[in-house]
């Protein structure tokens, strides 16, 4: 006999601003929790000391988490120079500490910039979420073990220099997924000599969407004191997925994707993931394959109940 689920049935997006000092998974049980749903997912962990964009999945949008996860991301992150901690942020033992020269100036800084953008290779911290023989590297450091970890390819599409202050700078990132900021900091540190880590890391971008667009965790605790539905400041899951092409289906084809079957689509040349619709609603992802006769849409991942 199976075991019903609790919780209401909730689907959606729903774009949170993190607050500093909890855990992604934290926050993502308490929001749960305010919703009362019976299923939900985060699209990719903040550290504790970081804050911002995270969007929670609800239901039928869990479906999509991973192809949010691989999103690119945006960051504001403060340095601090000079210190080098064990995790590569605040929250670690220092390591070591270094005078930091009193001649570095927001040139000097932009100087050693260059070499960091674009294509790089990146040795991920031993204080990150990435799994080794299914345990998070954080677990071994933790206890004191190093395990080798290969550099890993990421592009950092933009690095700029902010701002300069009293041995602290400010650097706006927009990466893809898999870059540590943790590990670019600590990268600039030692090209300028005197090392530094992160003490402050902001997100500004995840799955396409901004700050502008999260909703501070305490304002849905007092909507909820207050008796209010939270269900409004949910978004549809195609929100997240505006990089793949659009295909709306005749009657026809959209029952047999439904039914789990594929569909060709000769007159259209579209190959990869597609978003498809019945009119204006969304039904779920699939993809496009090419042959000599023209393009099949294949069905991937569908909503329920479309």
């Amino acid at each position: 006999m199976s075991r019903r689920r609790k919780g209401r049935d909730v689907n959606g997006i729903l774009v949170i601003d993190k607050p500093a000092g909890l855990t992604s998974n934290g926050i993502l049980q308490h929001v749960k929790r305010l919703y009362g749903a019976a299923k939900a997912g985060h699209t990719g962990a903040l550290d504790p000391l970081a804050t911002g964009v995270l969007p929670l999945c609800f239901g039928e949008a869990t479906k999509f988490s991973q192809l949010m996860l691989e999103s690119d991301k945006a960051y504001i992150a403060t340095a601090r120079l000079g210190v080098v901690t064990e995790t590569g942020d605040s929250e670690g033992q220092v390591v070591s500490e270094t005078p930091v020269p009193d001649d570095l100036t927001a040139d000097s800084i932009e100087a050693v910039l260059g070499p960091f953008r674009g294509d790089i290779e990146q040795v991920p911290s031993m204080y990150s979420a990435l799994k080794h023989n299914g345990r998070p590297l954080y677990e071994y450091a933790r206890e004191g073990i190093v395990i080798d970890r290969p550099a890993r390819p990421v592009t950092i599409y933009e690095l700029n220099l902010l701002a300069v202050r009293n041995g602290e700078f400010d650097i706006a990132v927009k990466c893809t997924k898999g870059t540590y900021i943790r590990s670019l900091v600590e990268d600039i540190g030692q090209a300028l000599g005197c090392g530094a880590h992160v003490i402050a890391l902001r997100r500004t971008l995840a799955a396409g969407f901004t700050l502008d667009e999260a909703h501070p965790v305490p304002m849905l605790e007092t909507m909820r004191e207050q008796g209010e539905s939270l269900d409004g400041l949910l978004v549809e899951p195609d929100a997240a997925l505006g990089m793949f092409p659009r295909i709306q289906l005749a009657t026809d084809r959209l029952r047999s994707i439904l039914n789990g079957q594929p569909v060709r689509m000769a007159d259209d040349q579209i190959t990869g993931p597609v978003r498809l619709y019945d009119q204006q609603q969304f039904v779920g992802l699939g993809e496009g394959i090419m042959d000599n006769r023209g393009v099949t849409i294949v069905p991937r991942r569908l909503v329920r109940n479309s």
